[in-house]
């Protein structure tokens, strides 16, 4: 399968089977992970990964978790991150989205389903996950395997290119 065809065919999941990941999958999902681009190769990702019932559970006091077997929240060291000189924009938000955008691709290379979950409480994420301040829990990533009576969605409803790409100069 092409990378597009990937692209395509990746969706939100959010009916999983109670399948574990395997530690091969979560292997490649983590090394995925690793390779992504980074501002200035700073890198300043931190992955927590969260498979076990306990921690499930402790995430379900921040998030909906969709009963996926597995969790990697993703974290952006603020210390670590590069700042771009002329106002100090911050690059680690773009760099976990990055990230969190590597590692869900490859679960669909992988044929697990994900769901980029951003409504929840990160003081909860912190506080349960003894995140220290510097580290922001920027999203989470739940991932398994999709539930069969609950097919991927038709994906239909795209705008066209025109309303979403200018040449040259905006509006263009």
């Amino acid at each position: 399968m092409d990378f597009l065809e990937i692209m395509r065919k990746r969706y939100s999941v959010r009916q999983y089977t109670g399948r574990k990941v395997e530690r091969e999958n979560l292997e490649k999902l983590l090394e995925a992970a690793r390779v992504a681009p980074t501002a200035a190769n700073r890198q300043p990702q931190r992955l927590i990964v969260v498979e076990s019932a306990a921690g499930l559970e402790k995430l379900k006091r921040a998030a909906k978790t969709f009963d996926a077997p597995l969790a990697i929240i993703v974290c952006a060291d603020h210390d670590e991150s590069w700042k771009r000189p002329c106002d100090r924009q911050d690059s680690a938000y773009v760099d976990a989205s990055i990230v969190t955008d590597h590692l869900m691709l490859e679960a669909a290379s992988l044929e697990l389903g994900s769901v980029w979950v951003m409504n929840f409480n990160p003081e909860t994420v912190k506080a349960e996950f003894n995140i220290p301040s510097r580290i922001e829990p920027v999203s989470i990533l739940m991932i398994g395997y999709p539930d069969a009576k609950n097919p991927a969605p038709e994906k239909k409803n795209r705008k066209p290119l025109s309303e979403t790409v200018a040449y040259e100069g905006y509006g263009k």
